[in-house]
């Protein structure tokens, strides 16, 4: 079938919206029409080349709406149904599903090839195969996925908010509550407020936090951080320091999640320097594949017990934790419609991003007709 698509062709080129052909669904995938993708800042590293894929391929990773078909051995889904799309697609058999860690699914290691899970293209433009971002390729109009990346959802919850959840909310959620493990009472320090970060400070606020320091550079952000619960917002690191001392007695956060756009190793010190004894520093950010240095006092990490992490998808399990949090959603105690800035079209998707660059986004959504 013929659809439309936003290509990537090449690092540091801008995103070209073009004709796409789709070859039917094969055994255990779906062809989905696509209602809604969110413009996450992992699919700007495609751009930047932060992270390393193949060339051309489709963007876009965050993203929900309707089955139209299904190839053979599908068994959970039929035409009709709304879904959102996990990032990570978690098959439940692996060592990693069967211990409850599905954001480490085995089926992971294929995500950044570009292509089908069983290695195949189903894309195609100018007569050739495409690769598509994480196996979904969201920036499209129509993608055919593995049943393995698709959850159902209630039809009632509006799509253009159900697609945050399949990357930025339960990202940021998962970071608090699930890799964090905020508790009631903790200090909590959230750098960078966009999706992730504005989802991480409304997970620390439902775990309990007594405060949530905000720090981010761009002042619309700081604005909209007490929407979601934090009791503090400052521009920068070096900013936040002697506030947050004199705020917690020299006691420092107990917690601090960094979901900057892109991490930066020099700042892994002033990051530890925020953090409390026996604290825990959760890195959810990406940083650039090829930085290798990380300005670090090893001997504040051990005589001071702190603990440094990474988070991939916030340690979260797509199964339990896509409904839960539109549970959370349909109950008012997840804010979804706050976190939309801006609404674009396909067409507009480099206006998108530029808008996301500058700084005007918590998070962009792409609606399709």
């Amino acid at each position: 079938m013929q659809s439309e698509a936003a290509i990537c062709w090449g690092s540091h080129t801008e995103w070209s919206v073009e004709p796409i052909e789709l070859d039917p669904p094969k055994a255990g995938e779906v062809l989905v029409k696509l209602a809604a993708s969110g413009m996450c800042h992992s699919d700007e590293h495609l751009v930047t080349g932060d992270l390393r894929t193949i060339y051309p391929i489709i963007g876009g990773h965050e993203g929900a709406g309707v089955v139209e078909e299904v190839g053979p051995e599908v068994t959970d889904l039929k035409p009709g149904d709304h879904v959102v799309f996990g990032f990570i697609p978690a098959c439940g058999h692996c060592p990693s599903c069967a211990r409850g860690s599905s954001n480490l699914c085995d089926n992971g290691a294929a995500l950044l090839a570009g292509k089908q899970i069983d290695g195949t293209s189903r894309h195609h433009v100018r007569g050739q195969d495409l690769n598509v971002m994480v196996c979904l390729g969201t920036f499209s109009r129509h993608t055919v996925v593995n049943q393995m990346s698709c959850v159902k959802i209630l039809e009632d919850i509006p799509l253009e908010l159900a697609c945050l959840v399949g990357c930025g909310v339960t990202t940021g959620w998962g970071s608090a509550v699930y890799s964090a493990e905020v508790r009631p009472g903790d200090n909590v320090a959230v750098i960078g407020i966009g999706g992730i970060g504005a989802a991480a400070i409304q997970g620390a606020r439902l775990a309990g936090a007594e405060r949530i320091f905000a720090i981010d550079p761009v002042q619309m952000k700081r604005e909209l951080a007490p929407k979601f619960g934090a009791t503090h917002t400052y521009p920068s690191i070096e900013e936040a320091f002697d506030p947050i001392k004199a705020e917690t007695w020299g006691r420092m956060c107990q917690k601090v999640i960094c979901a900057m756009g892109v991490g930066r190793g020099e700042l892994m010190a002033s990051i530890m320097a925020l953090t409390s004894k026996n604290g825990r520093v959760v890195v959810t950010n990406i940083h650039p594949m090829a930085e290798k240095d990380v300005k670090l006092s090893l001997c504040d990490l051990t005589l001071m017990q702190k603990q440094i992490i990474g988070s991939l998808y916030g340690d979260a399990n797509i199964r339990y934790d896509i409904p839960h949090l539109l549970h959370l959603y349909r109950r008012g105690q997840l804010d979804l419609d706050a976190m939309i800035t801006s609404r674009y079209k396909l067409d507009d998707i480099n206006q998108g991003y530029q808008d996301m660059r500058d700084g005007r986004n918590i998070r962009g959504v792409i609606i399709y007709d």
